[in-house]
């Protein structure tokens, strides 16, 4: 079954990857990537609200 939470988890899982890979050639932008990524979860942690489970939950519903 598709649901936001499970949709999430790989979209971050695929983002973590992407970063890995840019920057395993020597991107700048993989670091960056990285950080954005860390941020989002320091966020998810600290305040219990993680925007992209809110905007898939709006768009594609809740897992039951």
């Amino acid at each position: 079954m598709v649901c936001a939470e499970r949709i999430q988890r790989l979209l971050m899982a695929l983002m973590l990857a992407l970063a890995l890979i840019l920057t395993y050639f020597g991107s700048v932008w993989g670091m960056v990537l990285h950080g954005f990524i860390i941020a989002m979860i320091v966020v998810w942690a600290v305040t219990d609200f993680c925007p992209s489970i809110w905007f898939l939950r709006k768009t594609i519903g809740s897992c039951q």
